[in-house]
């Protein structure tokens, strides 16, 4: 038997074996969700990873926390005890836009441009290191973020213009010729 061609087959037989998970995994998924002790629990894009964070949350290894926005307006949003800026970012992001989506459809917000220009503070201290655990900051479940506006320093918009001149210096030069 050619080596290439069980190779292939086994690959084949794996990904039918995780679409078949898949599903199971979906159908307990919604057969779970129709209990009436999970009614709060949002029915629509629940992932694993979302369940696996609401259980820890009901275990007291997760933590839930308040985002203050910069409208006075707040959301909660639940990350585990271990969890990292990074991690909070990424569960902001997705109930941001979860809410968007609720209210008003489908809506783009380049989050590259919010963290370029806003950051999130807890007791007046930025949160700007990604790979720093929240625990580090002192952060504890009902704790309260905020979103401020994020100031470059000075040195990093200099870097930022010198790479922009270089750029547009070689396009004069290919023009040149």
């Amino acid at each position: 038997m050619d080596t290439s061609s069980s190779s292939s087959s086994r690959h084949e037989i794996e990904g039918v074996n995780r679409e078949k998970a898949r599903q199971r995994m979906e159908s307990l998924l919604s057969t779970l969700l129709q209990d009436p002790i999970l009614s709060d629990v949002p029915k629509h894009s629940l992932s694993v990873s979302d369940v696996d964070v609401l259980i820890n949350l009901e275990l007291g290894s997760a933590i839930r926390l308040t985002i203050l926005k910069m409208d006075n307006t707040s959301f909660e949003v639940a990350v585990l005890n271990s969890a990292t800026v990074r991690d909070l970012k990424v569960a902001i992001r997705k109930k941001v836009n979860e809410m968007e989506q609720e209210s008003m459809g489908h809506r783009h917000i380049s989050w590259r441009h919010v963290w370029a220009n806003y950051c999130l503070t807890h007791d007046g201290v930025k949160l700007v290191d990604e790979n720093s655990l929240l625990s580090s900051y002192g952060i504890r479940n009902n704790s309260k973020l905020e979103f401020l506006p994020y100031v470059t320093s000075r040195l990093h918009q200099k870097h930022s213009r010198r790479r922009k001149h270089r750029f547009f210096h070689g396009l004069s030069k290919k023009c040149r010729t």
